[in-house]
């Protein structure tokens, strides 16, 4: 007969095997952390800028399937449940969208445009790929204090 750690090491192979066992442990974090997240704790207003970082991680996580890291973001950051409009992200953001992009987060359509954008145009880096230690030093670059109002990354600063 089998011993009651063999029965163990069983269950747990089977729940990894069907990738049961993952969704089971954000599910005890993700409860475990709503019930320790003090409710009548007032949150901090968000910017303009985080609210719509939020919202883009928050398409980009629930369109991945990552739903207790979303609950756990919008808790822990103080967000609205109901997301943003996507038309009103785009909207603020400038993006515009194309056949496929419709169909995937905007974070996406962004990280395309950004990195075409700031591809190299004399191919360096062999077959028009921008390696990713280039790409790293146009974020840092254009992340710095020069970053203009016309970014479509950015928008003015204000209340939403």
């Amino acid at each position: 007969m089998a011993s009651t750690d063999e029965l163990k090491e069983v269950l747990k192979e089977s729940l990894e095997n069907r990738g049961v066992l993952g969704q089971i442990k954000a599910r005890i974090r993700a409860e475990v952390f709503t019930a320790l997240n003090d409710q009548t704790e007032n949150k901090p207003q968000l910017s303009n800028e985080n609210v719509l970082i939020n919202e883009l991680i928050r398409e980009y996580l629930e369109y991945n399937n990552y739903k207790y890291a979303a609950s756990v973001l919008v808790s822990e950051s103080g967000m609205h449940p109901s997301p943003l409009d996507r038309d009103f992200l785009k909207n603020e953001l400038n993006i515009v969208e194309d056949g496929p992009s419709r169909s995937v987060p905007l974070m996406y359509s962004l990280i395309s445009t950004y990195s075409n954008q700031h591809r190299p145009k004399n191919k360096q880096t062999g077959a028009g790929k921008q390696s990713k230690t280039a790409f790293l030093e146009h974020i840092e670059k254009d992340l710095g204090p020069g970053v203009s109002e016309g970014d479509p990354v950015f928008v003015k600063s204000g209340r939403l």
